[in-house]
């Protein structure tokens, strides 16, 4: 009964944990930006990707919830930069056998090793950089990852729950 008490609260706080980590300069006085813009993502493809556009829509719903007003990104206070960084992991989801024998406190046992296999995955990464001073001002970094194996719905409610935790945690002290 106890470990099945003690996997339960495993569970649920588990579930507590953020879905995302932020980070903010200190001397940053967040109150004196009222517009934002989004800086150039594109690396002068002149595209935007379906998932970057899928950011871009989650974004600019935050920042109009925190009343930021979207203007040219010359007259901007903030410019929004965004961005899906490659993470490498290994999964080792799958069976081991194991055989053992003996008694008392001596034994002898044989395993197989688990299957292990490289899964490559994005880790969403959105900035907002002080435009007077180009420098990053906040960061949201996901803990959740966008991989090729989702489907086109799942990828969208995805990064709009992320980019949601993620503002939800601006602007800082909050």
């Amino acid at each position: 009964m106890r470990v099945l008490i003690a996997t339960l609260m495993i569970f649920l706080l588990s579930g507590c944990a953020s879905n995302v980590v932020t980070d903010y300069d200190s001397a940053t006085v967040f109150g004196n930006y009222s517009s934002w813009a989004f800086a150039d993502n594109n690396n002068g493809s002149g595209f935007v990707s379906l998932d970057g556009a899928r950011v871009q829509s989650a974004v600019e719903r935050e920042l109009n919830r925190k009343a930021l007003n979207k203007v040219v990104e010359e007259e901007a206070d903030l410019l929004v930069s965004y961005r899906v960084e490659k993470v490498d992991r290994l999964d080792t989801t799958g069976l081991s056998y194991g055989l053992g024998f003996g008694h008392s406190p001596f034994g002898f046992g044989f395993s197989t090793v688990p299957p292990v296999r490289e899964i490559e995955e994005g880790k969403l990464v959105v900035e907002l950089v002080d435009s007077a001073t180009s420098r990053v001002v906040w960061r949201g970094a996901s803990r959740r990852y966008l991989n090729e194996s989702q489907s086109t719905e799942y990828r969208r409610k995805l990064i709009d729950e992320v980019v949601a935790d993620m503002f939800a945690k601006y602007p800082p002290g909050m």
